[in-house]
């Protein structure tokens, strides 16, 4: 094993403390600190790390926002969505190193006063420019003030004397031409290891357990493949609307709003080859050869649907919302069929689903294997292997067996790791937390690159200009029901997904 490999392999098992341990001098600066992204994931994340003793000691965390408020109402609205259960003794801890400063996006004396407060916090605890630091600036904000905030940190914050890294949240552009504006933009400023994007969807348990499954298991990877497999499909479920948020969601849809991001990494660790190693790049170069060999989405290949209200009208359409145009064919449900095309996933479809509005809360991987060759037993029900990433974190394989008793009739059941039983102990975290101990111990690997980022949009950007220039209408489907009509039978032309003719249903134990 190199030596790169055998640290990443050590951090990945046993240096999750590491950015603790090494205690390195380290200021976090939240940007757009007033915020619902701020006080909803960020805030709460830290103090995840920070009760855990995963921050180092001398850390220091500055809000900064365009907000007037006094130090007092900025931990107010910090500690909003901590947990109920929360020790109030360790939270009085944690916003001792939490303060606030107010200024504008666009104004360099703003931001000046905010280099002026990094300088103050770390000369109070005797520290000065000859030691080791950690400048972190995470920009919880929208797009449209990216390049002007950072521009402004460059100038004005960033700091040669120690080591600085921005994180940038979604959406990376709104196609594949503002998306490389922006990667030139934010290039033009910052190096590209000192860059971050942060898409949450990588930090999650079961999605960063897909490497360990595939990899660590020799008959999961022997089977991974073509002659294996007949289709796979990611899919992703929320049961409510935009609620309130529609203006906002207008502008972007499902597509871009999940689909081009979150769904399309997902794929990426599931398709890719073995990486040369758990280096960082080592494991992005992996991903990014899966994307530069999917073809562009056709829109043959793509239903697209809106929700309505309810019959009843208990629950209200998408253009119901005040903020969405009544004339906007927006979709709020998007399903698509991609190909790979490598010499191990030639001719098997990948389906990508999202949803707004739909039956149930869920996230999950399906993959079905092909029919048996001349099976014993004829008709006999596809397995499948289903990662289920939300809510309920497990992995269950459905597997065919003898009924118990005298019986010999088939029956479908499953071979199931539900994380909540198996490892009851032990608190999964928030995707935002694990990801900003991956920035604070400067691991890459669960962030998108540059180049990644690229092949993602030109992937996606012919579909949606096709469907923006023709004007596609989208179906319509009721809200809370399984998406339009017709959602499963576009799957199986399409992709050749054969439902169990097994009496089946997976329910995660109690």
């Amino acid at each position: 094993m190199s030596k790169a490999a055998s640290h990443t392999f050590a951090s990945l098992t046993c240096g999750i403390d590491r950015a603790a341990k090494n205690d390195i001098p380290t200021t976090i600066v939240v940007f757009g600190a007033s915020g619902d992204l701020a006080k909803k994931k960020t805030f709460p994340a830290l103090f995840h790390l920070f009760e855990q003793n995963l921050l180092p000691k001398r850390t220091r965390v500055i809000g900064y926002a365009r907000t007037h408020m006094s130090v007092e109402e900025f931990h107010k609205r910090a500690t909003s969505h901590f947990n109920a259960q929360a020790d109030k003794g360790v939270v009085e801890k944690f916003l001792q190193v939490c303060e606030y400063v107010s200024g504008k996006y666009d104004v360099d004396e703003d931001f000046a006063n905010l280099r002026s407060e990094i300088d103050r916090l770390e000369k109070e605890e005797s520290i000065d420019s000859s030691c080791e630091r950690i400048h972190v600036y995470y920009m919880a904000l929208p797009p449209s003030v990216f390049v002007d905030v950072a521009t402004h940190i460059k100038k004005n914050v960033y700091d040669e004397s120690c080591t600085n890294r921005v994180v940038i949240e979604k959406p990376f552009g709104h196609d594949l031409e503002s998306s490389r504006q922006l990667s030139k933009d934010i290039g033009a400023l910052f190096d590209e290891t000192e860059v971050f994007r942060i898409d949450h969807y990588l930090g999650k348990e079961m999605v960063k357990n897909i490497m360990s499954l595939r990899f660590a298991n020799v008959f999961y990877e022997a089977v991974w493949n073509r002659h294996y497999i007949s289709n796979v499909q990611i899919t992703f479920k929320e049961p409510f609307g935009t609620e309130g948020r529609g203006g906002y969601f207008d502008q972007f849809g499902i597509i871009r709003d999940v689909m081009q991001n979150h769904l399309l990494q997902v794929l990426c660790i599931v398709a890719m080859n073995q990486p040369q190693s758990l280096n960082a790049e080592d494991i992005r170069d992996s991903k990014t050869e899966v994307l530069k060999r999917i073809l562009p989405i056709q829109l043959e290949d793509t239903m697209l649907g809106q929700y309505v209200g309810t019959i009843d009208g208990s629950k209200p359409g998408y253009k119901d919302d005040d903020t969405v145009p009544k004339d906007s064919n927006t979709p709020t449900f998007a399903e698509c069929v991609l190909h790979v095309d490598n010499d191990r996933w030639r001719g098997v479809p990948w389906v990508i689903k999202a949803g707004k509005a739909l039956n149930e809360a869920r996230m999950l991987i399906r993959i079905q294997f092909k029919d048996m060759p001349n099976s014993l037993f004829p008709n006999l029900a596809r397995n499948e292997l289903v990662i289920q990433v939300s809510p309920k974190e497990s992995v269950y394989i459905k597997t065919i067996v003898k009924e118990p008793g005298l019986s010999t009739n088939l029956a479908m059941s499953e071979l199931d790791l539900t994380y909540k039983t198996r490892y009851h102990d032990i608190k999964i975290p928030d995707a935002y937390a694990t990801l900003i101990l991956d920035v604070l111990n400067g691991d890459h690997s669960n962030f998108v690159r540059s180049d990644e980022l690229d092949e993602a949009w030109r992937i996606f950007t012919p579909l949606l200009h096709q469907i923006e220039s023709e004007n596609i209408k989208p179906l319509p489907y009721e809200y809370g029901s399984r998406g339009p009509e017709g959602v499963y039978q576009f799957i199986e032309d399409r992709t050749g997904y054969k439902r169990t003719n097994l009496e089946y249903h997976w329910e995660a134990p109690q």
